[in-house]
């Protein structure tokens, strides 16, 4: 019975050398420590379990993956938008580093079948935690920061979290009003309006759309569910226009 207990160790062993091995393919990155991209998994419910040193779970590597994902999310922010003013440029990255967000990135990749739990961690339903699942993307962030550098973080979230920011996921926290009031007062040129073209659909589902001009020309159109969302949407339209 005693040698049984010792196979279904090594099989599960085996099990999980081969999901690192597989992960790190699917993202074409192979860690030189293969040490840190398991830690990055490793929960401190394991660890209190298998009787490991304490040092030997993700919290360390959560601390730094915090740090590292702040600059590199701040740094892509920071040349993206050159007409963001600070308050603005903090509150965008707020929405992008915040546990939601974690969470997403963290389930896209599948990172939850890759954490090494405790068994009441596990029967609790800690695979689906958010807080877990967050905390596993900044320290897989530390891990890989460490192990390959900084150019390699920026690479991973080239594919995994900038893409987001390009397409609108965030835009929701993003006042392109005031960008594009800042940078008609910047050059000088005009005096920027919003019209409403149309308000349509019934009561409880109004659908507004709405027009911005400069010095009479118009820069873009917008749609929202209000008229504010839809002047929004037609200054991102203008930003993109004028920044051509």
């Amino acid at each position: 019975m005693h040698n049984n207990g010792k196979d279904k160790g090594k099989r599960t062993v085996r099990l999980i050398e081969k999901q690192y091995k597989d992960f790190q393919e699917k993202l074409g990155i192979e860690f030189e420590n293969e040490k840190l991209l398991k830690q990055a998994f490793t929960h401190s419910s394991y660890v209190n379990e298998h009787r490991r040193k304490p040092n030997e779970d993700n919290e360390r590597l959560e601390f730094l993956g915090d740090a590292v994902l702040e600059l590199t999310v701040s740094h892509f922010l920071f040349l993206k938008y050159p007409m963001m003013s600070e308050g603005e440029l903090t509150k965008l990255r707020a929405a992008i580093v915040c546990e939601p967000s974690l969470v997403a990135f963290a389930n896209e990749l599948s990172f939850g079948k890759l954490v090494l739990l405790g068994k009441g961690e596990e029967m609790t339903g800690g695979r689906e935690r958010p807080a877990l699942l967050a905390d596993v993307f900044e320290a897989f962030i530390g891990a890989l920061y460490l192990d390959k550098g900084f150019d390699t973080v920026v690479k991973f979230l080239e594919k995994v979290v900038f893409p987001k920011i390009n397409s609108g996921v965030f835009s929701h926290v993003m006042d392109f009003k005031s960008q594009l009031q800042e940078l008609v007062q910047r050059d000088g040129t005009g005096l920027i309006e919003y019209k409403i073209l149309q308000e349509k659909g019934p009561a409880h589902n109004r659908e507004f759309v709405s027009r911005v001009l400069m010095n009479g020309i118009e820069l873009g159109t917008g749609t929202g569910r209000s008229k504010k969302e839809a002047e929004q949407h037609a200054a991102e339209m203008a930003l993109k226009v004028l920044r051509k």
